[in-house]
């Protein structure tokens, strides 16, 4: 028998500000019509003042503890996937973890900014396959709305807030693809192309920084190394192109989720797309879609899943699951 990580419960949070593209033609040389077009990226959520990344993360939380039919008290650790941490120190998961009023089992933040959640559900594959947690809440979370240089108008219509959690939990299967649960992960990082897309702040310059990014460039980059890094989790799952029913990719722009379905050889209709109604919300864009794909009763339990996604550093890979 094999352990196998499964998909117990699943749920999202959204702030309440919903911002529509055209909000940004009061103070910026833009319009609806060129966000959508470059984008597919009609509106997006922002965090209230004073509303936290811990805080969207927990109703997050809470929705997939729900969802599961479990409590707080009955989960071993929380891995939270974030780059807009409400602090430098502590992380943003052992602030959910006080927030849920789980006072035993562990908690911590990974940082590999859009490629966040594919990092971190391998590091809870990982914990739950070794043996050390049987049950993990993970989770994606994001505020880059205070990261935006509000005079750039290639960057600021892109991003927006909110969480998405997985509840995950061990479980026996047979070692075959039929599994359910995480089959496969590929995960790469490039540190060379750093200054491609990265916020120009930190404690090094005592300053929060805004995001930087060079559109093209990044966009290079993700047709390519997307369909590689699924392909590498779908050889590694024993699985093809012909086997999945969804492709749950980082929402980020339209036009990179359809170059890499393409490149993957699959319809779009086979591809759970939320980026119209959430922009680039980073980590928490996987566990969103995931989030929303079920509550529309796209994904279903059986169906096979693959997840990819890229983000500065450069940070990328995939995930392929069973749901």
């Amino acid at each position: 028998m094999t352990t196998r990580a499964i998909v117990r419960g699943v749920g999202h949070y959204l702030p309440e500000r919903v911002v529509e593209n055209a909000w940004f033609e009061s103070f910026l040389d833009t319009s609806d019509e060129w966000i959508r077009s470059r984008s597919g990226i009609e509106r997006r959520h922002f965090a209230a003042e004073g509303q936290t990344t811990s805080e969207l993360a927990a109703h997050a939380a809470r929705a997939a503890l729900e969802d599961a039919g479990l409590a707080a008290s009955e989960i071993d650790a929380i891995i939270v996937a974030t780059s807009t941490a409400d602090f430098t120190f502590p992380s943003a998961a052992t602030m959910v973890q006080a927030e849920l009023g789980m006072t035993t089992g562990f908690a911590f933040d990974v940082q590999a900014v859009c490629a966040g959640f594919v990092f971190a559900l391998a590091n809870a594959n990982a914990l739950i396959v070794s043996g050390q947690a049987r049950r993990i809440l993970v989770i994606g979370a994001e505020t880059f709305s205070r990261l935006m240089d509000w005079e750039d108008r290639s960057t600021c219509v892109l991003f927006g807030d909110g969480a998405g959690a997985l509840v995950l939990e061990a479980a026996e299967g047979t070692g075959q693809p039929e599994d359910r649960g995480i089959l496969a992960s590929d995960l790469h990082s490039d540190g060379r192309f750093r200054e491609i897309l990265h916020v120009d702040g930190g404690v090094s310059t005592g300053r929060t920084g805004h995001l930087r990014m060079l559109g093209k460039e990044v966009f290079r980059h993700a047709i390519e190394k997307l369909a590689d890094t699924a392909h590498r989790a779908m050889d590694k799952a024993g699985v093809n192109s012909s086997d999945v029913d969804w492709v749950v990719p980082h929402q980020a722009n339209i036009r990179i989720i359809q170059g890499t379905a393409k490149k993957m050889q699959l319809p779009m209709d086979n591809v759970v797309v939320t980026v119209q109604d959430h922009g680039n919300t980073s980590a928490a864009s996987i566990p969103l879609a995931l989030s929303v794909g079920r509550e529309r009763g796209q994904i279903r339990e059986g169906d096979l899943v693959i997840t990819e996604a890229i983000g500065g550093g450069l940070a990328w890979g995939a995930v392929v699951l069973r749901w």
